[in-house]
């Protein structure tokens, strides 16, 4: 019985072209949207397998690049970026590189005090009453005695989202989703080892009463203050096991 053998899948190859197609679409040689050739025409163009093309075009899918449709008139088509996906993947990379350490914390605190400070002040001009709300929605749940510690670090998660909504810069807010995703949970849980909350909702409070007042130097102000203390108290948290392992090596 005669073997049908498929053309082995070159992988450097499909990665070649997996690249060079991502170009393509990076630089907007191929807008959104657009109808990718067929797998055959572009086997024909690249010079190789039809199997080599899909594995090529399978790395374009798991990146969010191409997106497939059947039927008469399916076929390969550039995706349109969404930005909730690409906000994911980006906080997922912050967090992996903040849990392996590289990042200091003066380099996550500076970046958050700068950037937030931005959104203060656009959020002092820009805050809608819906975004004070929200805001305000979210110092009830913190204040509550029977939210745990989980649900508080989600609630400051939301809480600074209103923030940058406010903002209203959907760039700016974009690029703030690592710090807000990725690094205020790893922080807020960590600081949770010595919980403090009454002092983490002073400073909520007098972010919320500076965009109430459009005082923006006031809502920078209480920014900059909570993620100083913020800094100090992950400072303390890491400090503990490290002391308890020190005492541990000199008794035995």
């Amino acid at each position: 019985m005669p073997i049908e053998i498929e053309p082995v899948v070159t992988t450097g190859v499909a990665k070649q072209i997996a690249e060079n197609i991502r170009s393509a679409i990076m630089d907007g040689r191929l807008k959104s949207d657009e109808r990718l050739p067929t797998e055959s025409e572009l086997a024909e163009q690249y010079g190789v397998s039809r199997p080599t093309i899909r594995e090529a075009l399978k790395r374009l899918a798991a990146q969010n690049l191409i997106r497939s449709r059947r039927g008469p008139a399916g076929g390969n088509f550039v995706a349109r970026p969404q930005p909730d996906d690409l906000a994911e993947g980006l906080s997922s990379a912050v967090r992996l590189m903040v849990g392996v350490g590289a990042f200091d914390l003066d380099e996550i605190a500076r970046t958050r005090m700068e950037m937030e400070a931005i959104c203060c002040r656009l959020a002092a001009d820009n805050r809608t009453d819906e975004h004070l709300a929200r805001m305000r929605a979210e110092l009830e749940v913190q204040q509550s005695h029977e939210t745990s510690d989980v649900d508080f670090c989600a609630s400051d998660v939301r809480f600074h989202r209103a923030l940058v909504d406010a903002a209203g810069n959907r760039l700016l807010g974009f690029l703030m989703v690592t710090l807000i995703e990725a690094l205020l949970p790893v922080s807020n849980l960590i600081a949770f080892l010595i919980p403090e909350r009454e002092q983490i909702i002073a400073f909520h409070r007098a972010i919320l009463a500076g965009l109430e007042a459009h005082d923006a130097e006031a809502a920078v102000e209480a920014s900059n203050a909570l993620i100083a203390y913020l800094r100090d108290r992950h400072e303390r948290a890491i400090a503990v096991p490290r002391t308890r392992h020190a005492v541990q090596q000199a008794k035995s």
